[in-house]
């Protein structure tokens, strides 16, 4: 199985041989949180990531990838059809981005009521 976002934070800062509070005082959140956040008890957020990839010397892509995989797990935890959805929501985004890559092409902006895709 692979390793929840905040298993990948713990070991990175044991890795570095980091303590707790100066990871947490670097990303400018209390101690407490980054230590629910490694158990997995509370959610990272993205703006998180830059920082917590220059200390702890692990891929900002990396740490997003397994960020954002571990709210869709989390969400699709208890759903028989997995699968199913994630083809579905695959296929619209795929949808959403030619969409929105085309509307901003010609009217040199994005769409305002869909989701802004990067």
């Amino acid at each position: 199985m692979k390793k929840t976002f905040g298993e990948i934070i713990r070991e990175g800062r044991e890795h570095e041989g980091l303590p707790l509070r100066k990871v947490a005082a670097f990303i400018d959140i209390d101690p407490s949180t980054l230590s629910k956040i490694e158990r997995g008890e509370r959610s990272a957020n993205k703006e998180m990531i830059p920082a917590l990839a220059e200390i702890l010397k692990i891929s900002a892509h990396d740490l997003t990838l397994s960020l954002l995989s571990d709210s869709v797990a989390e969400s699709l935890i208890y759903e028989n059809n997995c699968s199913e959805i994630l083809k579905v929501a695959e296929e619209k985004i795929v949808s959403l981005t030619t969409l929105s890559n085309w509307y901003e092409k010609k009217f040199g902006r994005a769409p305002e009521n869909l989701p802004k895709i990067k």
